[in-house]
């Protein structure tokens, strides 16, 4: 299983770095959402503060942005293969 340790520091600086964790991901099969409700996604987001699993903006139900609704969670992590950026959904900005 994949994990992410993300700093509180970034040269991009976000408010929302504070809220970063240890994680592990509560699934590595899809997006968690999509999985129990049979629905289809594009891309996997990890979120930071507590591993939830979710899919892009691009799939259809959009539930990593449904999730970062959650105070605490803004934060996520592109779960896809070679890819290492982390997003900020509130300010709208790679961190």
């Amino acid at each position: 299983m994949r994990g992410y340790r993300g700093g509180v520091a970034s040269i991009f600086g976000d408010s929302h770095l504070k809220n970063v964790r240890l994680v592990t991901p509560q699934t590595t099969k899809g997006c968690q959402d999509c999985i129990a409700a049979g629905t289809r996604w594009v891309h996997l987001r990890l979120c930071l503060t507590c591993g939830h699993v979710g899919c892009c903006d691009s799939s259809p139900m959009r539930h990593a942005s449904a999730h970062a609704q959650t105070p605490g969670h803004e934060i996520v992590q592109s779960f896809e293969p070679g890819e290492n950026w982390r997003w900020c959904y509130v300010h709208e900005k790679y961190v």
